[in-house]
């Protein structure tokens, strides 16, 4: 539970209340997007309130935003549960999320430092232990990570306001299947793209940077597995 102190002129009263509202959000974006919340699955108030240790309103208000956001979709006398998208869908929110994320790495490349870069070459490491030990949560987790880096240093707030909102939205499990092989194998090609883009943010070589990332990083290949 996140606590924090409060006053009587509700500035802090209303800072606080956020505060848990948030932290119920993230909760459930974080289970949607590492696949322990899957589609239709029945979001169930009572326990979350229990789990998190918050009252019933910022769990509904959080439950809410997150069905404004298409995340949950709100059904009379069931309630929230999570909302299954079409593969169609997906395709197109990939399409315009790779745009997005180029355009964000190009702009990034006036900005980014050494420090920043190590920081992508600390999370590729990551990724590759994650993929080791077929751990696709922690895969999801350092493979956001990576991309937040350059995103934040693009310089233009409403792009990475637009970025953000798709990812939470759409980019839950991009891939999905039973055959871990094939699945781990996808996945270690993205990571040697993510090591690609390093190269190219080293090389300040924005041309290349942003084809890499818009024309084959997003580019769903394997559609059976979304």
């Amino acid at each position: 539970m996140i606590i924090l102190s409060f006053n009587l002129g509700g500035r802090t009263i209303k800072n606080r209340y956020h505060s848990l509202k948030d932290h119920v959000y993230d909760y459930i974006a974080k289970r949607i997007q590492n696949g322990t919340l899957l589609p239709n699955h029945k979001i169930n108030e009572a326990a979350l309130c229990e789990k998190l240790e918050v009252s019933r309103t910022p769990v509904r208000e959080a439950l809410i935003q997150l069905a404004s956001e298409n995340l949950l979709e709100y059904l009379p006398r069931k309630g929230f549960i999570v909302k299954e998208l079409d593969t169609k869908k997906k395709l197109d929110v990939f399409q315009i999320v790779g745009v997005l994320d180029a355009l964000a790495a190009s702009l990034s490349v006036e900005h980014i430092t050494e420090d920043d870069i190590e920081l992508m070459e600390k999370w590729a490491k990551q990724i590759d232990l994650s993929i080791s030990q077929k751990n696709y949560s922690d895969y999801q987790k350092y493979q956001n990570q990576f991309h937040k880096v350059y995103i934040d240093k693009c310089n233009n707030n409403t792009l990475i306001e637009l970025l953000d909102s798709l990812q939470n939205s759409f980019v839950r499990q991009i891939y999905l299947s039973k055959d871990e092989e094939k699945l781990f194998a996808v996945l270690e090609q993205m990571n040697e793209d993510h090591k690609q883009i390093i190269n190219y943010l080293k090389q300040r070589d924005r041309e290349n940077l942003e084809r890499l990332i818009k024309n084959e990083h997003w580019k769903i290949t394997h559609v059976d597995m979304i």
